[in-house]
């Protein structure tokens, strides 16, 4: 039922994107590739599994770039008014760059929110938010897949002439996140349950801990707006020392001296907490890399965390 309401709100945006000439409206798609704009570099992963070369795909945020803080650019705003489709991860990830999708929405470029295609009952509600979920929803790689029909969809809604090989790939797609779900069980299945406490810079990985059994604590809050206080650094550092956590994980798209000011508090207690590794939390690694796509971006996160909780000792 969410992924159709979601594909409602795309079939709406892109009537709009259709029947909508003039006053800055992208011209309607036609024999060439459709342009469609990608937020973040984990969206665009999917719209090019999804596309490929049918699509011509712009990425607005490369590697490393923290979406929740991203302010978008003048040439930004052309960008993605002169789309076909913009596609979003939405559920609030891209904070500051909210306003701008809905005004271009409101202008006639179609748009799509991928997190919102998922369904209702698979989404992580917010503490004291009762209508806002958590972002982050590509850490459960199965709850992600639910997004590639919704994507298979708005492509073929902008291009019915290549529906059918967008709904291919589609399928392809799906049965290799499938194969990759399977992987992260099996591997994370090396830690015994005590050792599955992933302690992060901040609390991006509510979904992974929730399909891959793990307790997942975040010195800064869903969003890395909010800066995390002396109490909350305090809290964090009892926490590992009562639970003697071997490592805890810096994330790309985020600042390393939080983490670091954790650590020292930590050692204030006469424990020791090793840097496990560098996550990627809200952005894929440089392309061509080993992260450069989302299955290698959670493979490599899979093998830190399980690398670094499995060997680590920690202590005095």
């Amino acid at each position: 039922m969410g992924r159709l309401r979601g594909m409602g709100a795309a079939a709406i945006g892109l009537a709009l994107a259709a029947g909508c000439g003039g006053g800055g409206s992208p011209p309607p798609p036609g024999p060439s590739r459709p342009r469609v704009v990608a937020t973040t570099t984990i969206v665009g992963d999917l719209v090019g599994r999804v596309g490929g070369p049918e699509v011509e795909l712009e990425v607005l945020m490369g590697p490393g770039i923290d979406p929740h803080l991203y302010k978008a650019s003048a040439g930004d705003v052309r960008r993605l008014s002169s789309a076909h489709l913009v596609v979003a991860n939405g559920l609030h990830l891209e904070g500051k760059l909210g306003e701008v999708l809905a005004g271009i929405g409101e202008r006639g470029v179609g748009t799509l929110a991928v997190g919102e295609c998922l369904p209702a009952d698979g989404l992580i509600p917010l503490e004291g938010f009762a209508s806002l979920h958590d972002p982050h929803v590509w850490f459960d790689v199965g709850l992600w897949s639910a997004a590639v029909p919704c994507v298979a969809e708005a492509l073929s809604e902008l291009a019915p002439a290549h529906a059918g090989t967008y709904r291919s790939r589609a399928a392809a797609a799906a049965a290799e996140l499938a194969a990759l779900d399977l992987w992260v069980k099996e591997r994370t299945r090396l830690l015994p349950p005590e050792r599955r406490v992933l302690v992060t810079a901040h609390d991006a990985f509510a979904y992974f801990g929730r399909a891959y059994g793990f307790e997942v604590r975040g010195l800064l809050g869903v969003s890395t707006a909010a800066e995390a206080g002396a109490a909350d650094v305090q809290r964090l550092a009892d926490f590992i020392v009562a639970r003697r956590v071997p490592a805890v994980f810096l994330e790309t798209s985020v600042a390393p001296r939080f983490v670091g000011a954790l650590r020292e508090a930590v050692a204030a207690r006469g424990f020791g907490v090793a840097i496990g590794g560098s996550l990627y939390s809200d952005s894929l690694g440089d392309p061509g890399g080993e992260a450069g796509t989302y299955a290698g971006t959670v493979r490599a996160n899979v093998e830190t965390i399980v690398n670094a909780l499995r060997d680590g000792e920690g202590g005095g």
